[in-house]
């Protein structure tokens, strides 16, 4: 009998390692998804990215880019964070016919089709995301928009918001304030955290390249989890977070302009 009741158990024992198997998110897959963007290391789970760039360093990597080309001093992105996208983190193209997925991929976005925004949020956007000029934003809307529910507009408008707080705060005083300077981070993250809260600098990653020997920031990611599609505030879609790497420990906010 005890045998019998001895095998059961390691049958049942069995079942119970190949169903959790079964049901556990794919590691590879996942880390491909968040590459490059707000993870988590501990407590909590990041549900989506908001990622900003800085222009300046943006533009002393991809200089022939259109809206690199167009940049001047005077232009927002060359004084502010500017906007890059909001991604989810695990899932994309959804509801995206496979013909589109794969035009989007070539990287010649502005052949794909135009969004239909409101008027004053297309303006918006057009100063706020320079990227427009080379269609970033219809692919950033294929790729993680059409994933987040909404219209188009209403994606790109949380967006604005988001972004609007950001410059505001003292993150955004800090880059305007140091600019031609080096910034590291623990500049950074005590901004972070002076404006969305004790912790909100380790939800950041940021984003630097080597150009012509110097580190150049190109850009942030802050991990968010809530309803980023309403209005909720950036302190508490960055708190409900999972921490993440900084990576970067030190860059240069660059000032518009080559070298």
């Amino acid at each position: 009998m005890a045998s019998w009741r001895n095998a059961i158990s390691r049958s049942l024992a069995g079942a119970a390692v190949a169903l959790a198997m079964l049901l556990a998110p794919s590691t590879p897959a996942l880390a491909q998804e968040a590459a490059g963007s707000a993870g988590q290391t501990g407590a909590g789970r990041t549900d989506y990215v908001l990622a900003v760039s800085w222009q300046p360093g943006f533009c002393e990597t991809r200089p022939d880019r259109k809206e690199c080309v167009s940049q001047t001093a005077d232009r927002f992105d060359a004084t502010n964070l500017s906007l890059h996208g909001l991604w989810p983190l695990r899932k994309s193209y959804c509801g995206v016919a496979a013909e589109m997925r794969s035009q989007d991929r070539t990287g010649n976005w502005l052949d794909l089709p135009k969004l239909g925004l409101t008027d004053d949020t297309a303006a918006r956007l057009l100063v706020a995301m320079p990227g427009v000029q080379s269609g970033l934003d219809r692919h950033q809307w294929l790729r993680s928009g059409t994933c987040q529910g909404g219209t188009v507009d209403d994606y790109f408008a949380a967006q604005l918001r988001m972004l609007d707080e950001l410059n505001r705060s003292a993150v955004g005083t800090l880059f305007r304030g140091r600019i031609g300077s080096e910034l590291d981070e623990t500049s950074i993250k005590q901004a972070f955290d002076q404006s969305f809260g004790a912790g909100a600098g380790d939800r950041v990653r940021m984003r630097c390249q080597t150009v012509a020997g110097r580190s150049v920031i190109t850009g942030l990611t802050i991990g968010l989890t809530g309803d980023v599609s309403g209005k909720t505030g950036l302190a508490s879609l960055i708190q409900a977070a999972g921490p993440t790497e900084f990576k970067c420990a030190r860059g240069i906010a660059d000032a518009a302009g080559r070298g």
